[in-house]
């Protein structure tokens, strides 16, 4: 694979808008039940000193995202991670998360907290092997039955 790079994009962008779209329409396919949540993330919560919405690319191709948001002056939230299909397993997901996870250090957070589905076992992977834990839902996610809830100091 190329040398990936690691930049923030707006998230009203075309590249962030095409990202979102290809996670919400793989989410729909593994969670297809009436009522299922994408959740939201709005363009000020990404903003800088508030968060970050972060694009990966590969010889140019935009080929991952995600984001980071933070819930208060000490915790974070990780979301809108996704990879595009034939580039992972390289590492672009761990690459990305590290990221965010320096971005959260240096917005002053000591806690990161994630949503993913019980239906992402390779999210579930990437996260665990990341020092992640199960924690209770949380905010938005609170009546979400299939939601899974993730946490971890830094």
């Amino acid at each position: 694979m190329e040398e990936l790079t690691l930049e923030r994009e707006d998230l009203t962008s075309v590249t962030a808008c095409a990202l979102i779209g290809a996670l919400n329409h793989e989410l729909s396919e593994r969670y297809p039940e009436d009522g299922a949540n994408h959740f939201r993330l709005e363009p000020d919560e990404v903003a800088e000193g508030l968060g970050l919405f972060l694009v990966a690319r590969s010889a140019g191709r935009a080929i991952a995202c995600g984001a980071l948001r933070m819930l208060d002056s000490r915790c974070a939230e990780i979301k809108r991670m996704y990879v595009v299909p034939e580039f992972r397993g390289r590492g672009v997901a761990r690459r990305v998360l590290a990221r965010l996870e320096a971005e959260s250090a240096r917005l002053g957070a000591s806690r990161l907290v994630l949503e993913t589905g019980a239906r992402q076992p390779e999210s579930l992977a990437l996260y665990g092997r990341a020092g992640f834990v199960r924690i209770p839902a949380f905010g938005e996610y609170l009546d979400s039955p299939l939601s899974v809830c993730l946490a971890k100091q830094l």
